[in-house]
């Protein structure tokens, strides 16, 4: 006799499926809301001195006398927006110092630096190689160490008490943005290098033409890092300015907060008016931006050519 044939009695593959997802799903469901639930309360505490600082903006020069302020706005005085741009600060001109400043900062950190990794990167020159190691060892100098020495240097230019200690240096790149920007063209197929070589094409062509917009990536972060560095700049205006009229905003706000009023009191509000014009444009330049600095770790080189 032969044996029976054997009865699966598994369900059915829908029903089985869908018990099986359920747990599985719920599970997912509980994860995901516990990991909300912990980020909001992260982001609430480290979004509370923002808020504060917003709300001591808008207090009034009573509850600054007072100091009788609060975490949630309970005043909308905006005209204290206005009054930094007007008699009560000299902020306009702040703003602008740090405007000319950043601008040079952001055109030499970009485009300089961009040249220098490309030599570094595709040119064949001899002493190429230790030229580069000098280059990083300069990151490897407190700044302490080279700040007395520049101070020399830009007095006997006649510099000091000006805004060009603060820009010229900027023209000429930076040795970490020039090895982050030499690694970058190094991931670029050498084989675009030759085919616009074959079209006629010399280096400066093909830098301009071809690998200078590859590097548009890299060169986005580096401009972030520029600008983050340049507009809340305080040690350099510091040491360079004497004048008042010629401060950047950094400088300037910490100025103002040295002000008193016939209360002996600093004006926080308007203070805090100028941390908020400090932190916004950082703000959004990385919330605009943040795309393409994700794109230099997650598209190497090859990231414009995809």
């Amino acid at each position: 006799m032969t044996a029976p044939p054997l009865v699966e009695t598994a369900l059915p593959e829908d029903a089985s499926r869908g018990r099986r997802s359920r747990p599985v799903g719920s599970h997912g469901r509980r994860e995901a809301a516990v990991s909300y639930g912990v980020l909001t309360v992260v982001s609430a505490v480290l979004s509370a001195p923002f808020v504060f600082m917003v709300s001591i903006a808008l207090s009034s020069d009573v509850t600054v006398q007072k100091a009788a302020f609060t975490l949630l706005p309970r005043e909308f005085h905006l005209d204290n927006f206005v009054r930094v741009l007007g008699s009560d600060a000299d902020m306009a001109r702040w703003i602008l110092n740090s405007l000319v400043i950043v601008t040079f900062a952001c055109l030499g950190q970009m485009f300089v630096s961009a040249m220098v990794a490309y030599a570094f990167a595709r040119l064949r020159a001899p002493g190429r190689s230790a030229l580069f190691v000098v280059l990083l060892s300069t990151m490897m100098v407190p700044m302490e160490v080279t700040i007395i020495p520049q101070f020399v240097l830009f007095r006997g230019l006649g510099w000091i008490d000006t805004l060009l200690p603060l820009i010229v240096p900027n023209l000429f790149g930076g040795a970490y943005n020039i090895f982050l920007m030499r690694q970058f063209i190094t991931r670029i197929p050498r084989e675009l290098d030759e085919a616009a070589q074959v079209d006629g094409l010399g280096h400066f062509g093909i830098f301009a033409r071809i690998v200078l917009p590859l590097m548009r990536p890299v060169i986005v972060a580096v401009g972030v890092f520029s600008f983050s560095a340049s507009w809340g700049s305080f040690f350099g205006p510091l040491i360079y300015l004497n004048t008042e009229s010629k401060y950047p905003l950094a400088l300037g706000v910490q100025f103002l907060s040295g002000t008193s009023t016939n209360a002996q009191t600093p004006p926080y509000n308007l203070v805090m008016v100028g941390a908020l014009f400090l932190t916004l444009p950082m703000v959004a330049v990385y919330f605009f931006s943040q795309k393409h600095i994700y794109e230099v770790n997650l598209g190497a080189g090859s990231a414009g050519i995809r």
